[in-house]
């Protein structure tokens, strides 16, 4: 039953094998088996008892789904398999040879054995993540983090004057100084009036008389508690970041102050007082960097979201309060809402505005005309704060979207009762409404209405599921990642349209189905597993998988503030190691699986 020595070599190079010390390896191999079979060959089918783990030496493997729905083509030190193993439960897909095939086998109870004992296989097969236990965020900081980038800098021949006078337009408590690209040293506030105030020293000297060189510097992966540490036991105010010889940026008492005062109460705290737009937009501006310290702080992905929509939520009602000392009191009852992300509290860094107004229906036409300045001016606040314009016009803007109870109701049930394609669009974004400001009463009988109509309706659940499946995870064949393969966003792939979008469509499909109230997408699948809706199994996968894919784009956007960028949800596969790439392309899966499941109507919807 050993592998030969060929094949215990082969496996030695296949992670996570690879990190197995030479003794367990050799035990493994006594425990291994080599299994061939011919093109056409079915190594186990949907409903089978999956006997081991399978690991390809050679040859091709098709796998798909209770559908017949191809998932995977897989080719030599791919495995399979492992699904069945983990759950201790029969196959839910089917294996076949597509070629002649070789493959190790590993019995069920040596890999149990060997998942437990060894932390670099479990990691590789176990998809969950445990709740990381979370230390103190500010500790954990990096200084690059925080740091001001690209500091103002001069040459050391500049005269005292002209850095002191750079300095006060700019409103810096120092200035650095570089010759020949090389960091030289620093002149602080304190210096110009040690020096020059109460020195006497002439202002035309050259800036160099008065630096202090060669100050103390750090890297900008040090932590923040390296510039605290220093800052406290040195007396120092200012402390310079390097690569090398390159000033990169600098850290000062007020940068730590503002960190150690950064979390999403703070902001919203400072929002919710504005005065202005513009005051509320020195609140939203420091969102990348609240996402940047969530993420880094090991925060789950749901609750950086929700703190982030809580931001956009406060900087809406403030605007509505704004609009109404501006234009005067409502004429009558109105609630705003919003939908998308935010009507879903699953805002990032990247983020529009979809909202939408509804009226009393004692709403007069001339009313109208308050309401429609109202959402401009709430709009346009939003838009100055970063939450611009909804390309597609789904905003109370809009005076479709800008309508009394009456009109809603109406809109609601000509989606339900005629779902043709722009009745689904328009269907998939107002189906996420969630109240921010204004009289609740006026969504509540509607929400409970629409969806017992749409559960009721099993035609217009089908139209919303085709609807779904527009939009496809990025999968390749041969346990690649599809990606972009020309224009902007060449050899990316979209982890929002192809990647958490799938998910947030088949929640929403649930939701309709069963009459489920949140619209929350992580909500509305734990709802659906607790209802039936899906299998307890199938749920569980969807749920892991969205917390992976979700939890992928933050840290990506989380790295693009690190990085000075703007956040997008354009990822480059080849960011991340074979480790991520693996998992991410099965959570990829996973979600394939489910909608093909839905898609077919073998789904447990209903």
């Amino acid at each position: 039953m050993a592998l030969s020595p060929e094949l215990t070599h082969f496996l030695a190079s296949v992670h996570p094998y690879d990190s197995l010390s030479e003794p367990d390896l050799a035990k493994l191999a006594e425990l291994c088996d080599a299994k061939d079979f011919s093109a056409g060959d079915q190594v186990f089918a949907v409903g089978e008892e999956v006997k081991g783990l399978y690991v390809i030496a050679s040859g091709e493997v098709e796998v798909t789904d209770e559908t017949d729905v191809q998932l995977s083509i897989l080719g030599p030190r791919n495995s399979f398999g492992e699904r069945a193993l983990l759950r201790n439960d029969h196959s839910q897909r089917t294996a076949r040879a597509t070629q002649a095939l070789k493959t190790i086998q590993l019995p069920a109870d040596a890999f149990h054995s060997l998942m437990a004992e060894h932390e670099s296989v479990r990691r590789f097969f176990d998809r969950r993540r445990p709740p990381r236990a979370q230390a103190n965020p500010f500790a954990s900081l990096r200084v690059e983090q925080l740091m001001t980038r690209n500091p103002y800098a001069c040459g050391p021949s500049e005269t005292i004057r002209e850095a002191g006078a750079a300095m006060a337009a700019l409103r810096i408590s120092s200035v650095c100084v570089v010759e020949d690209g090389a960091f030289c040293g620093i002149v602080t506030l304190r210096d110009l009036n040690r020096e020059v105030v109460a020195g006497g020293r002439s202002p035309l000297a050259p800036i160099e008389t008065i630096m202090t060189r060669a100050p103390l510097t750090l890297g900008p992966h040090a932590l923040v508690t390296d510039v605290l540490h220093m800052m406290v036991e040195r007396r120092i105010g200012h402390v310079p970041i390097v690569k090398g010889e390159t000033l990169v940026g600098i850290v000062t008492q007020t940068d730590l102050t503002r960190a150690q005062a950064m979390s999403s109460a703070e902001i919203v705290r400072h929002a919710s007082r504005a005065s202005t737009a513009k005051d509320i937009k020195k609140a939203t501006t420091e969102i990348p960097q609240l996402l940047l310290q969530l993420v880094e702080s090991g925060e789950r992905h749901d609750v950086v979201t929700r703190l982030i929509t809580d931001i956009a939520d406060t900087a809406t009602r403030r605007l509505l309060k704004l609009g109404e000392e501006a234009l005067g009191p409502a004429p009558v009852g109105y609630l705003w809402l919003a939908c998308g992300s935010q009507g879903r509290q699953e805002q990032t860094g990247v983020s529009d505005q979809d909202n939408c107004i509804i009226l009393s229906d004692e709403a007069t036409e001339a009313d109208r005309i308050y309401f429609a300045e109202l959402a401009k001016f709430v709009s346009d606040g939003l838009d100055q704060c970063g939450y611009f314009y909804c390309p597609g016009d789904m905003m109370a803007t809009n005076p479709r979207w800008c309508q009394p109870l009456a009109k809603w109701r109406e809109y609601f049930t000509g989606w339900i009762a005629k779902p043709d394609p722009m009745a689904q669009m328009l269907a998939s974004v107002m189906f996420d409404l969630r109240p921010i400001g204004g009289d609740t009463a006026l969504f509540d009988g509607l929400q409970e209405d629409v969806l017992e109509a749409a559960s009721k309706n099993s035609i217009f659940v089908a139209h919303m599921v085709a609807n779904s499946l527009k939009h496809h995870p990025p999968l390749g064949l041969l346990r690649g990642l599809a990606t972009f393969r020309s224009g902007e966003h060449r050899n990316t792939l979209d982890l929002k349209h192809n990647g958490v979008v799938p998910i947030v469509d088949l929640a929403r499909i649930y939701a309709l189905s069963s009459q489920l109230r949140p619209a929350n997408t992580r909500a509305r699948l734990e709802a659906a597993i607790e209802a039936g809706i899906t299998s307890r199994s199938g749920g569980a996968d969807l749920l892991d998988a969205y917390d992976l894919i979700a939890e992928t784009r933050l840290k990506l956007q989380a790295r693009q503030v690190r990085q000075g960028a703007q956040p997008s949800n354009f990822l480059n596969p080849s960011d991340l190691s074979d480790f991520e790439r693996s998992h991410l392309r099965d959570a990829f899966v996973v979600v394939k699986t489910m909608q093909s499941a839905v898609g077919s109507g073998k789904g447990t919807l209903g």
